[in-house]
């Protein structure tokens, strides 16, 4: 019964390999890393819960040891920004080195040659694409009184979440790869999700963007009887792009830019252009 019950939680390899850590001590990482940003400042930034995270790991290696503690602790609790949803990979590959006994400075050295890109990564996946990508499908749904809309960016939301837990072992079980496999797919990844970004970007300005000419010309509906029928939705697409070539090539504001479409559509409303 005993060797059963011991069995339950042991680490991945055996004790000669010098591994402390089980699988469920990573699940705990990955879900204790959701709360990087509960102790965030200005000089640290999420040094805090990046800190806290990894303390259990931490007192499961070093055991007795409370100056290799304090130390991690310490190195541990320098300045560190990157992207939460994928803050655990990073977790689980300096925990697996720290378990290791690796350098303290070299550990301390890929932590913050790491953070930065992995921030960059995370943001142009999560925040720049994903989420404003289902943020618009789910308004779409919202906004025709369907409660899928709500029910669609809660689930993404939470799967976000999930993803902490694999990623933790993921980071963990790869070790130092981790760095390679990160910067040989990071590429990959930003293109298949720009890709797919534009792709729905583009569905959404046909189903928000709407422009429609009430002009005639001898009787003629430029809207009905020409736009429509050669090139529908040619208006909201190139009134889109015009905009974004202010934005984009000449510097223009954001508010001003703003300001002139209010301005364009009460004019044109007045005149009965549009």
């Amino acid at each position: 019964m005993a060797s059963s019950e011991n069995s339950k939680d042991t680490p991945k390899t055996t004790k000669d390999s010098g591994q402390k850590l089980t699988s469920k001590d990573i699940t705990k990482l990955g879900l204790r890393s959701s709360l990087l940003q509960a102790a965030f400042s200005y000089e640290r930034m999420q040094a805090g819960g990046w800190t806290w995270a990894q303390i259990p790991a931490w007192k499961k290696i070093f055991g007795n040891d409370k100056k290799a503690l304090s130390a991690a602790m310490k190195d541990n609790m320098e300045f560190i920004n990157t992207s939460p949803p994928l803050v655990s990979i990073l977790m689980g590959l300096l925990t697996s080195m720290e378990e290791k006994r690796v350098n303290r400075q070299t550990i301390r050295g890929l932590k913050n040659g790491l953070f930065g890109p992995m921030a960059g990564i995370g943001d142009a996946i999560y925040w720049f694409t994903l989420m404003p990508i289902v943020g618009g499908i789910a308004a779409s749904f919202a906004t025709k009184g369907n409660i899928l809309g709500p029910i669609i960016f809660f689930l993404v939301y939470f799967a976000i979440f999930l993803c902490r837990i694999p990623f933790a072992h993921l980071g963990y079980n790869l070790g130092t790869k981790a760095i390679d496999v990160i910067q040989e797919n990071s590429e990959i990844i930003a293109r298949v999700a720009t890709i797919m970004g534009l792709t729905v970007i583009g569905a959404l300005i046909s189903s928000y963007v709407s422009l429609s000419l009430k002009l005639k010309i001898n009787g003629v509906s430029l809207q009905k009887d020409f736009l429509d029928k050669i090139f529908p939705n040619i208006l909201p697409l190139a009134f889109t792009f015009f905009l974004y070539w202010f934005l984009k090539k000449k510097k223009v504001s954001p508010i001003i830019l703003i300001a002139v479409v209010f301005t364009l559509c009460i004019v044109c409303s007045y005149f009965g252009v549009m």
